[in-house]
């Protein structure tokens, strides 16, 4: 008897009830953090490599437009810093050059206390990024701008001679040693995103990688290679094989058309489970485990009863 209270097993153990709260706080905060991350990761990237050249760009137009920097002006007297030219007043900078005293107050004021750029062409970018290039004003235009680029670009390939122009292009970058290769691959990936083509083959599938008795979530993407269908001697297919959580990365294996296994699940569930490392499991294929109690049996009796047919 002794013995076979040793063997009990209790199948319900309670954990720490600090540790459960945090990491039940955690399960809540962590989705809303992460979404909140890749918004901000997005908007960083875009700023940094569309919005700031394009902003660059239009501060340098519009002070080579709007620059009024004279350096023929002289003042009656020297220590004087304002000089009246028609119905204009310039002020004079350290350097013996004057703009407009309207632009030099504004940038002062815009400054707040801080030092005004000792040279007219800062001063007037300084005065441009104040009056015509503030955010709330220069973030819509760019969306706006771009939206509108991308629909004029796509009306445009649509047509004959976008497409003539389109075919043009291309086979100009593919005579380029080392950026043809490179083009190539992310056209094909675009081609597959972007176009309105249908995809063929749209099935999730579980294979046997990256060895056998361990299996992989993919996405069936061709019918793969002709000649590694010929060497196996049966139908082959590709598959993306995504990692987690970041399913932008990945390999890609051809395997036996034989040994996938086809599953029951959408694209946005295949994605929620790989982001999620496999916690979030589509209801089709969550498999209700049967309460430890039930499923096992008691090991007091299992032990007495082994005791009983041994003696």
């Amino acid at each position: 008897m002794s013995d076979a209270r040793e063997l009990s097993w209790n199948p319900k153990k309670v954990g720490h009830p600090f540790r459960s709260a945090v990491l039940r706080g955690l399960g809540v905060l962590f989705p809303p953090l992460l979404t909140i991350l890749i918004f901000v990761w997005v908007i960083n990237t875009t700023k940094v490599f569309f919005l700031e050249p394009v902003t660059s760009g239009v501060r340098e137009a519009l002070v080579w437009w709007l620059a009024d920097i004279r350096d023929d002006l002289e003042p009656e007297d020297p220590a004087q810093r304002t000089v009246v030219e028609g119905q204009r007043v310039y002020y004079r900078l350290d350097n013996d050059t004057f703009i407009p005293q309207s632009v030099y107050d504004r940038v002062k004021k815009n400054l707040a206390g801080q030092p005004v750029p000792q040279s007219a062409e800062a001063i007037y970018r300084q005065y441009v990024d104040g009056k015509y290039l503030r955010a709330y004003f220069t973030v819509p235009c760019f969306v706006s701008v771009f939206i509108l680029l991308l629909y004029l670009l796509g009306r445009f390939m649509a047509a004959g001679m976008g497409r003539f122009f389109g075919n043009f292009f291309e086979q100009g970058v593919r005579r380029l040693p080392l950026v043809r290769s490179v083009y190539a691959g992310v056209k094909q990936v675009s081609d597959f995103l972007f176009t309105g083509h249908e995809i063929r083959f749209t099935r999730i599938v579980a294979v046997e990688f990256p060895r056998k008795g361990v299996w992989s979530l993919g996405f069936v993407t061709s019918e793969g290679l002709l000649d590694i269908r010929t060497a196996a001697d049966e139908a082959v297919v590709t598959v993306l094989i995504p990692y987690s959580p970041l399913p932008i990365t990945g390999c890609t294996v051809t395997v036996l058309k034989s040994e996938c296994i086809d599953l029951n699940m959408t694209i946005d569930q295949a994605l929620q489970f790989i982001i999620s490392c496999g916690v979030v499991i589509p209801p089709q294929q969550f498999w209700q485990l049967q309460p430890a109690s039930s499923a096992l049996p008691q090991a007091g009796e299992t032990v007495l009863g082994e005791m009983t047919k041994s003696e």
